[in-house]
């Protein structure tokens, strides 16, 4: 059975969304943290699993750069999304954002500590990806 399944969790996250939302979640007695954790880590999960959150995370392995570095580097994404994933990677403190008092303003991106770490899923991913792409590409085209 599930840790959100047990009578007393479903009864306080309500009934419209068995996983309830952030703040309902946050609400939990102690003895719910396995379904806080499993619904954080599903969120999170759903944030960064893009290829725009890999390829910044990549970069920024690398070294600390600019917003304009990024947006060279990673080639095809606009201004708009590469903000976007900037700001949600920074939210979930994978990355972290330093303003420097100069004129005009420079603004530096680098990972942090969490950020470091997810890095090394994404390198095993790519090496993952790298490995069986002949095995994908082959069940691809059987349909």
């Amino acid at each position: 059975m599930t840790p959100w399944a047990a009578p007393d969790v479903t009864e306080e996250l309500g009934k419209s969304d068995p996983m309830g939302t952030r703040n309902e979640i946050a609400a939990l007695p102690p003895e719910a943290d396995l379904a806080r954790a499993d619904s954080l880590a599903r969120e999170i999960f759903s944030d960064i699993a893009n290829k725009w959150a890999f390829l910044i995370v990549e970069f920024l392995g690398q070294r600390t750069m600019r917003f304009g570095e990024l947006r060279d580097h990673i080639g095809g994404i606009s201004h708009k999304m590469l903000t976007q994933n900037l700001r949600m990677l920074e939210h979930n403190g994978l990355i972290e954002r330093t303003v420097h008092p100069t004129i005009p303003p420079r603004v530096e991106y680098a990972l942090t500590e969490a950020g470091v770490a997810l890095r090394a899923v994404v390198d095993g991913m790519c090496g993952w990806t790298q490995k069986y792409l002949g095995h994908i590409e082959a069940a691809r085209r059987r349909g």
